[in-house]
């Protein structure tokens, strides 16, 4: 679907109605529905642009342990570049920002602006006028006269219009008066050359897999999370249940998340000819469901305030990790770099 810009006076609702309210793998159905804000806008903005998202996942082999957290697991720009045809630059932002975008937006390019979400109307069951949080999203239409715009968030496309217009762009008094705010960081995505298809999109995604392995983790990531849990868990126990959730969606969640739709991806490499064993697809499986168990057991501990190692799920945990990652390296006689 190309990218169409919306003038002063557009009927944007209705533009907006021609977007489904889940589009590829989000229409898909998985254990971890949402992943991370940039990795879910990545998947919607493939589905809109009619390519075939899974190709683009073979990132997801190098997910590694942080010390406080999983890898933020993200779209590699050059991947996008490589299988799509597109290019993400900078956008400098040095006037009106919704002047910025309808540049853009003229121009047939998508706009990915950290925005804060107490602004967003479809985060309505968690930030949307009740908590400030950052978070990325992807607009292709917008009606600066009528203060109106459509855009990718999540699992989904939405519009806003009014006051949220005018608190996303900073048009508010309290914002407009404030000197301490600075610019957004703000992308543009731009179609260079036509996205890879068939069997030249197969045979591009499966050099980045062989490259993204070679850049796999040294050790299992899942031991080293195992080391530095007990003392997280004194620290949930400690802080409570609004920690609880940070901690639980920049760890068990991305781990989760991104073991997912690494398995998605192998199914996907399957249909185009490339068979791996069925146990490193079930190895995926078993990391994504097992995060979940994990993820009730810490919550558990929580509530009765009494630590528990969890020992089974990580026993479970590293042996899926074994099965997975280096194993679908040494079917493809992948070593490390």
């Amino acid at each position: 679907m190309n990218t169409v810009a919306v003038g002063a006076g557009a009927d944007l609702g209705a533009a907006a109605g021609e977007r489904p309210a889940a589009a590829g793998l989000h229409a898909v159905e998985r254990g971890w529905q949402e992943t991370n804000c940039y990795v879910d806008l990545w998947l919607s903005l493939l589905a809109a642009r009619g390519c075939e998202a899974r190709a683009g996942l073979a990132f997801t082999v190098t997910q590694d342990f942080e010390g406080d957290q999983f890898t933020f697991f993200k779209f590699p720009l050059y991947d996008l570049d490589r299988l799509y045809g597109v290019s993400v630059q900078e956008l400098a932002i040095y006037d009106a920002l919704d002047e910025h975008v309808e540049q853009q937006v003229a121009r047939g390019h998508t706009v990915l602006v950290e925005m804060d979400a107490f602004y967003l109307p479809d985060t309505r069951a968690t930030s949307y006028r009740r908590g400030h949080t950052k978070t990325t999203i992807g607009i292709d239409r917008i009606d600066r006269a009528g203060a109106r715009l459509g855009y990718f968030h999540n699992a989904g496309y939405f519009t806003l219009d009014g006051e949220d217009y005018a608190g996303v762009f900073r048009k508010t008094d309290a914002l407009r008066a404030d000197p301490d705010l600075l610019f957004p960081y703000v992308e543009f995505v731009k179609q260079t050359r036509a996205a890879l298809t068939g069997e030249a999109l197969a045979h591009a995604s499966l050099i980045r897999l062989r490259e993204h392995l070679a850049a796999r983790p040294a050790a299992n990531p899942i031991s080293a999370f195992r080391a530095a849990f007990p003392a997280h868990l004194d620290t949930l126990i400690a802080r409570g249940e609004a920690y609880f959730h940070l901690y639980a969606f920049n760890t068990l969640r991305q781990l989760g998340a991104n073991f997912e739709l690494l398995g998605l991806y192998l199914g996907w490499l399957a249909q185009t000819g490339v068979e791996t064993a069925p146990s490193i697809g079930a190895a995926c499986a078993t990391i994504a469901s097992e995060a979940k168990v994990l993820q009730f057991r810490i919550a558990r501990a929580m509530a009765r305030r009494r630590p528990d190692a969890c020992n089974e799920c990580f026993d479970l945990l590293e042996r899926a990790y074994e099965d997975g990652v280096p194993a679908l390296a040494g079917a493809l006689d992948v070593t490390r770099s």
